[in-house]
Formats: structure tokens, sequence, C-alpha cells
């Protein structure tokens, strides 16, 4: 291209010079002249289409050889390369914002002046309900029925958050909802699910309701004799009402020393760091858990013992002990005299352990089931006192079981006894050599 470049402008000026030598003598010299100045004004026109087509695509390297137009054309790709930096930039922090307003765990989502949906993220999307492929430009009131939410929308501020208790989906659920201008007119609207943490706030109640409750019966129980036996003259109780006196209060402070006990070994299950991986002889554990349930048994109940030996956890061996005992424990209080109970302790098919009593209680409705695990939650609280049950073992063998990756299975039926199982991962298995 600069060889034809060149050889062009060697034409032009020797045309010019022939048309200036000759020009008084013939008109060819000014023919001459015309046609030079029209192959300088083409070649220019080539360039400049040159340029145009380059300008269409001005992200393309630019052209060679343009001539004049070389410095704009220079300007050009660079104020272009540097404008196409810029936006890149800005769409990677765009991208970034929204991936991190997707990931966020509160609902966002964004509407006009007339609460016309013009996105929302991920949380928001499963909070209300909403559906990303149909609900972008639904007017948000009409999909939110809720007269509470409409006339809070429809303030002229909105100083206070708004606490909103619904029903859209198969659960009832609780949501704190806040709208917020921005940019104008814009409105964003913030949700957060309370529902959990409301969950949690009941059960810390109840937990507190329950301990003052269990704790108050004995110590009413305490400080009546204690009363009695103070304010009782001087020989108006024999001896033998003394011991008898003594020896329920000594049963009390017996029931509260569980109590506590138990709150004190759920509280550090629930605070310690998980579990350790030391080897523990099971059968060891359930031949100790086994006196002491025949001792409570008293020759009431028949047992059956079906313990693979040389089986072992990876474990802590309080923590195992506790679940152990606790269910063998319960289905001694819970089984009429002569009723059986049977005691497992065997590897399964996938390389997990099941450790597992069936007694032939009085068993279990349905609908009882799902919160036998709860702290303090009992079928029949007053037999269970009265057994001496303080409502905590099973919560405290669902724990010990979470710390070793396991699950605590229950399976009843109303008269025809149940089966508490703990089913311990294949990882936390193993054998002795």
């Amino acid at each position: 291209m600069s060889a034809l470049r060149t050889l062009i402008w060697f034409l032009f000026w020797s045309l010019l010079a022939s048309g200036i030598e000759y020009r008084w003598q013939t008109s060819a010299g000014w023919i001459t002249l015309a046609i030079a100045c029209g192959a300088v004004m083409t070649w220019r026109r080539h360039q400049a289409g040159i340029v145009a087509r380059w300008a269409l695509h001005p992200e393309t390297d630019p052209p060679a050889d343009v001539g004049q137009w070389e410095d704009m054309v220079a300007s050009l790709y660079r104020h272009t390369r540097s404008q196409a930096l810029a936006v890149r930039e800005l769409q990677e922090t765009n991208d970034a914002v929204m991936s991190a307003a997707q990931a966020l765990p509160i609902g966002a989502l964004t509407m006009n002046k007339d609460f016309q949906i013009r996105w929302f993220n991920v949380a928001a999307e499963k909070q209300l309900l909403l559906k990303s492929g149909q609900d972008i430009g639904q007017n948000l009131l009409n999909l939110l029925r809720s007269p509470a939410f409409i006339a809070y929308a429809r303030q002229n501020e909105w100083p206070d958050s708004l606490v909103l208790r619904l029903h859209l989906g198969d659960k009832p659920q609780s949501l704190m909802m806040r709208l917020v201008p921005y940019s104008g007119d814009q409105l964003l609207l913030m949700t957060r699910d309370l529902t959990l943490i409301e969950k949690l706030e009941t059960t810390r109640r109840d937990f507190v309701a329950n301990v003052s409750h269990e704790m108050r019966t004995p110590l009413t129980v305490l400080s009546g004799f204690l009363e009695t036996l103070l304010d009782a003259p001087a020989g108006a109780i024999s001896r033998e009402q003394s011991r008898q006196y003594l020896s329920m209060m000594h049963e009390q402070a017996l029931r509260m020393e569980a109590l506590v006990a138990d709150l004190l070994t759920l509280s550090a299950l629930e605070t310690s760091p998980s579990a350790d991986r030391s080897t523990i002889d099971v059968a060891a554990l359930i031949e100790t858990a086994r006196i002491q349930a025949e001792a409570l048994s008293s020759t009431r109940h028949m047992f059956e013992w079906q313990i693979e030996p040389g089986l072992n956890l990876l474990g802590n061996a309080s923590e195992l002990t506790s679940a152990i005992s606790n269910l063998l424990t319960n289905a001694v209080r819970y089984t009429p005299a002569g009723g059986h109970i049977t005691v497992h302790w065997q590897r399964e098919p996938n390389g997990a352990a099941r450790y597992s009593v069936t007694d032939t209680g009085p068993g279990i409705s349905s609908e009882h089931l799902p919160r036998l695990s709860e702290r303090f939650y009992t079928v029949d609280r007053g037999r269970s006192r009265a057994l001496g049950g303080t409502g905590l073992g099973l919560a405290i063998t669902k724990h010990v079981a979470m710390r070793h990756d396991a699950q605590l299975e229950i399976q009843s039926k109303l008269g025809q006894g149940s089966t508490f199982s703990v089913v311990f991962a294949p990882d936390r298995v193993t054998s002795t050599a």
C-alpha cells in the first residue's frame, strides 16, 4: 500500500510539473494538472472510505496508510480502547454487586414508585414465593395481598420495619419488611425471615418455664417439710415421722440433683467442640449399662442382649455412655412388669453401626414422635415425674448422636411397644483387630 501511495504522489508531481511547464504552450498542461488533482482526490476519498468503515467497529485494530487521517484514527482508537476498558470494569463491578446481592441471606426487591417489580434476589424469591420468569413487572401489592403490608406500603415514609405473619406456603412464617427509597423515585424492599428466630425464642421461653416448673416442685416439697419440722413443738413429731419426712426430702433432693446434672450435661454438649475420635469399646459400655438396667428392673423384666463383640466406635466415652444408658433406662421405666426388652449393637450392611433398644411397653402415638427429643417434652408429664425422669434424656441422646455423626431414630405404635435407635455413620465405626 505504501508503494502505491508513493507511485501516486510521484505521478502527481510529475504531471503537475509537466502542466506548469507547458501551461502557456498548450491546453494539455491544464488537462494533465486536472488529472493529477483528480487522482489525489480519488486516493484521499479511498482513504476516507477505509477510515469510515473502520469507524463502524473502532474496537478492531486501526487501518494503516490512511494519510492525513492517521492522527485522528490513532486518537479515536486510544479513546475507544479506554472506554471499552472502563465499560468492562463497570460490567465486572456490576456483576460482582449483583452476585453479592443474590447471595444475601436477606431478601432484596427493587420496584418503581408504582410498586412494579424490577428485580429480586433468591432470598426474596423464596420468602415471598415469587417466580423469576413471570413476576418481573408485576405489582407487588397484587401478589402480596396482606392488608397490613398494603397499609404500610401506602405510607409516605417508612421509618420503621413491619413484621408480618404470613401463610404463603405450606408452613406459616414471620417476615420482617422494610421499604427504603433510593435513586429518585425507586423503592427497595428488604425482607428477613424471622420464623426460626421466633421458634428459638419460643424454645428458650419454654425451657426457662419448664426448668422453673421442674425445680419448683421438689423445692416446694423440701420447703414444706422443713417448715413442718421447724415449726412443730418439741416431741410433736415422732422419730418414725421424722425419718419419713427426711426420706421424702432426700428423694426430692436427688431429683433436683439429677435435673441439674442433666442440664449441665446438655449445656456441655451444646457448647463444647465436636466429639473426639478416641477408640471406644462400646460392648464394655453396654455391659456397664446392663448392670445398672437390671438393678433398676429388679427382675421385673426379661432382657435379651444381641451384642456384636469387637464392634467399636470413634468418639467420646462419657457421651456415648449417656446415650446408651438413657435409652436403656427409659425402656426399663416405661415397660410394665413382665415386659420384654431387647438390646442390639450390630453392624449394618452399609458399614454403619446401630445401637437399638426395643421394648414391649405401651407405645407412643404418632403425633408425639416428632417432638420426643425436645427438652422437657413428655407424653405424660405426671407419669414421667413419678418414674424419676427429668424430660432431658432423649434431648441428651439426640445431641450425643449429632456430635458423633449419628441419627436418632424412633419407631413406635400405640399399644405395640417402641424402638429407639442410634445409627452411627460408617466412618465412625471400627473393629478390634
